[in-house]
């Protein structure tokens, strides 16, 4: 058994983690810390985990000797504690944005500080499998991407080449990608029924699309009415001579073979391009696309669950490719419909 410690997990994407680890068959889950709730129960924090486990929150630093330490901490206060935390544990997988972009000066301009371990940086081997899957095998410092990130690189990435000019990514994300300790701007009076575009320029995510497929990518990002689930429209011009076969076959070249991408592009159904409703507590992302032949305009579409995917079960399929062990394990829920 491999002893694993969740670092920061009060939050949601603590608790994914948790939900996900406790049922793994190869691990034990040695402690999850709280800066705020040590002592208290576990599933005082995360109800849905009632009769699953008597574990207790530990104060913020007590690990209890972990092989793998999982940090489910805030952006901008990761990388300052890092060094520290690469000592508590061989293995250390970063769910903060801390670690996600190689370049310094990027960071400081989209996190709007300045790092405080750039030479960590390179350090950090990208947690998205469909991508990296051979660097994970050797990992021992792993950073995973954003959710939307994810989501975004996911649809771009097998069709990269086939792009010219400016790729536009326009974002939607539930409530809970603003974590459990959100502002005013969060608190139901304000959330229902909205349509909140919380980022019309710049969001973040997009400096990790761009580091991952190399193209000029400018996003928008909305809040939508859901608590779980992302959504990613990517509008982009082909290049002359490409088609819908070749669209096609760059993404069942790219994710041939993949157990958590699944292309998605059908011409009758309720359900004909990715929506996330229905992948809600899965690991999977389904992409798809539609071309306009008579403009040369294609729309990639990718959607996920923002806690699994999106987070907490890319952590754990990163942690199953590191072990060498099935990459399904711990992460064989397939969603629901209708819910």
């Amino acid at each position: 058994m491999v002893r694993v410690t969740v670092a920061g997990g009060s939050g949601y994407i603590g608790g994914e983690l948790i939900r996900l680890l406790l049922a793994h068959p190869h691990v034990e889950l040695a402690a999850v810390t709280s800066e705020h709730l040590a002592g208290r129960r576990v599933d005082g924090a995360h109800p849905n985990l009632r009769g699953l486990t008597d574990l207790r929150f530990t104060g913020d630093g007590d690990f209890r000797d972990p092989d793998v330490l999982l940090l489910a901490g805030s952006h901008r206060k990761t990388m300052a504690r890092m060094p520290g935390l690469l000592d508590a544990a061989k293995h250390v997988i970063d769910l903060s944005g801390d670690f996600r972009l190689r370049d310094p000066a990027t960071y400081a301009r989209y996190y709007e500080t300045e790092h405080t371990a750039p030479g960590l940086l390179e350090s950090f081997v990208t947690g998205l499998p469909e991508l990296h899957r051979d660097a994970l095998r050797e990992a021992d410092r792993i950073s995973v991407p954003g959710c939307m990130a994810t989501a975004g690189i996911l649809a771009l990435f097998p069709v990269a080449d086939l792009l010219r000019g400016t790729v536009y990514v326009d974002a939607r994300c539930g409530s809970s990608g603003s974590g459990a300790t959100a502002g005013p701007a969060s608190t139901h009076p304000e959330r229902s029924g909205a349509l909140r575009v919380f980022a019309p320029t710049s969001h973040r995510h997009e400096a990790e699309i761009t580091q991952a497929t190399g193209l000029t990518v400018r996003m928008s990002a909305t809040g939508i009415e859901a608590v779980r689930g992302v959504q990613v429209v990517c509008r982009a011009t082909v290049a002359a001579g490409a088609d819908e076969a070749s669209i096609w076959a760059a993404y069942r070249q790219a994710y041939r073979g993949e157990r958590f991408v699944r292309i998605i592009a059908q011409r009758r159904g309720v359900y004909r391009y990715p929506e996330p409703k229905i992948l809600l507590g899965s690991n999977f992302c389904d992409v798809g696309f539609a071309l306009d032949q008579r403009t040369a305009q294609v729309t990639a579409i990718a959607a996920l669950d923002n806690l699994v995917k999106g987070g907490a079960g890319n952590a754990v399929q990163c942690l199953n490719i590191r072990f060498g062990w099935p990459e399904r394990l711990g992460l064989e829920f397939p969603g629901l419909h209708p819910n």
